[in-house]
């Protein structure tokens, strides 16, 4: 449908609380793919929620040109549900069985309607999310997290939409159920608006919405690569046009004292010589009057100049964004190339009854600096392999050396830290031995400043709490030469994400990393790519961009 689109039109929401979220935004959404960004806890979630009738804004409006469909990011489903139920089709396809059973009762006909090939259709949609063997009468509770989720966009996708809403929907894929999906919403031709933290299925975008934290939304054309150019170009003239306000803020100051200087230079002359000219007093109080009123003048004049000089400055400040960097050296983490931290030689594990790799076990050497991804299908064992590269489980055969040296482990969970204790506290029982100073500037390089530093890390954000454990494991004593990380980039919006990719690459140990994201993985300079799949690890081509 050409004309679908969505309209929001000075929408204003807050939470029970009275907490806003919006106020007075609008965001017009026509057809094609549309990828909306913004750091975690700006709102996203929230607009695509408006937009799906989920919650209604306390003021203005919004319309939906069409028919909608819409996947949340927390999928409302039970286990107990079917595969067929959770499309939508159970009770199609039961009326269809019925009638050609011989029942011709006309409720049939009326569930049917025009759905006479409902189960083709439903088997093809399957099919392209990579769902091929999924039986329909499957119970959710004996699905993956990412099945689900193709399942979940599969019944969206047979309904035909005009409107389509998607909230994170690559959340538990692996990659080849990412470029399943990469592939059908290529092909959807109505209004696409996704929330995706995924810069691959964002450079497949048309355009992108950001959505900044005082809810105002700006449009950009093209894709991520391409919004992320363009916002590089405008920070290069807003920090052009920064520094210029500076300069002449600090000009105008300047003039302005001068100005007062040469007044009162002027004001003390002219005392001595009407002093010395023995003109009457009344005349020279007019004199005096006269000099103090030019210079009052002048010096309001400078003023005011100074004050539309700073208001420059503040609009030149409001227009550059904090990049929010991290920063840092960590010589200590330095590995000698080549050398051996992990080797591990048919290495068999069981979970309960079942073999979690191939008869013969697996084998793997791991040598610093190398910097491994591990990718493979959900449920392959990748996070098993990880937890014995690191000694939390052990093998039932095999052998494993390893060098010595710290391993240090990033689980999804980011759970290695005192959720009752500061962030200062944390950071001083991972690294006792460095001064106090010492540790508070290496806080600082992680964004942790001033009273940042000491909130109890239960009340951290996402991306807050990525930064805490980092700092923490990378300065750590001793220092890691092994550094695992299990599907790190999982929640973490683009802003956490670039902050992970800085502090890596700062890091100048051996790394194995465990993701589905591709840019990520490119981002962080993998130099060894390793695939487990049917219980065997092989050695795999870095993936094509």
């Amino acid at each position: 449908m050409s004309d679908a689109a969505v309209v929001c039109s000075n929408i204003s929401f807050a939470w029970p609380d009275d907490t806003p979220v919006f106020q007075d935004l609008s965001l017009t959404v026509g057809a094609g793919r549309t990828g909306l960004v913004a750091p975690n806890g700006t709102g996203k979630s929230t607009l695509l929620k408006l937009i799906a009738g989920e919650l209604r804004p306390v003021a203005g409006s919004v319309s939906v040109l069409g028919t909608l469909g819409y996947l949340p990011q927390d999928l409302p489903l039970t286990g107990e549900l079917t595969v067929a139920e959770v499309l939508g089709v159970a009770e199609v396809i039961r009326a269809i069985d019925a009638v050609e059973s011989g029942d011709v009762d006309e409720k049939h006909f009326t569930t049917i309607g025009d759905d006479w090939d409902i189960e083709e259709r439903t088997r093809a949609q399957l099919d392209r999310l990579g769902l091929t063997d999924l039986a329909l009468d499957r119970r959710l509770a004996t699905l993956s997290g990412g099945q689900v989720v193709s399942l979940g966009l599969a019944a969206q996708l047979l309904k035909r939409p005009d409107v389509l809403l998607l909230d994170e929907p690559t959340n538990n894929l692996d990659l080849d159920a990412r470029h399943k999906l990469y592939e059908v919403l290529e092909d959807f031709n109505g209004c696409l608006l996704l929330v995706s933290h995924d810069r691959a299925l964002l450079d497949r975008m048309e355009r992108i919405a950001e959505l900044d934290g005082g809810g105002e939304v700006r449009l950009y054309g093209g894709n991520f690569t391409e919004y992320e150019e363009a916002v590089r170009a405008e920070q290069e003239v807003a920090e052009k046009n920064l520094r210029n306000a500076e300069q002449e803020l600090k000009r105008e100051k300047r003039e302005m004292q001068q100005a007062r200087e040469r007044a009162e230079r002027r004001a003390g002359n002219a005392a001595r010589n009407l002093k010395s000219a023995g003109l009457p007093r009344i005349f020279a109080g007019n004199m005096k009057r006269g000099a103090q009123e030019s210079a009052g003048r002048a010096g309001q004049m400078h003023a005011s100049r100074v004050s539309e000089a700073k208001a420059r400055l503040d609009e030149a400040g409001r227009a550059v964004r904090d990049e929010q960097r991290i920063t840092l050296d960590l010589p200590d983490t330095d590995v000698p190339a080549g050398r051996t931290l992990f080797l591990g030689e048919a290495m068999q594990v069981r979970h309960g009854e079942r073999a979690v790799f191939a008869d013969e076990g697996v084998d793997l050497t791991i040598r610093g600096p190398e910097r491994i991804a591990l990718t493979g299908p959900n449920g392959a064992g990748k996070s098993t392999l990880l937890r014995l590269i690191k000694g939390d489980l052990t093998t039932e055969s095999g052998e494993i050396k390893r060098a010595d040296g710290r391993i240090a482990y990033l689980s999804q969970r980011l759970d290695v830290l005192d959720r009752d204790r500061t962030v200062a506290e944390n950071f001083a029982a991972f690294a006792p031995r460095r001064p106090q100073a010492e540790r508070m500037n290496l806080l600082a390089r992680f964004l942790f400043r001033g009273a940042r530093a000491h909130l109890p890390v239960g009340v951290l954000s996402g991306g807050e709490l990525l930064r805490a454990t980092l700092a923490c494991v990378l300065c750590a004593e001793p220092a890691p030469h092994l550094l695992l990380l299990d599907e790190p980039t999982n929640n973490l919006d683009l802003v956490s994400a670039g902050q992970l990719e800085s502090a890596l690459g700062s890091y100048r140990g051996a790394f194995v990393v465990v993701s589905h994201d591709e840019r990520f993985l490119a981002e962080i300079g993998v130099n060894r790519w390793l695939r487990l799949a049917d219980g065997e690890l092989t050695g795999a081509a870095a993936p094509q961009p």
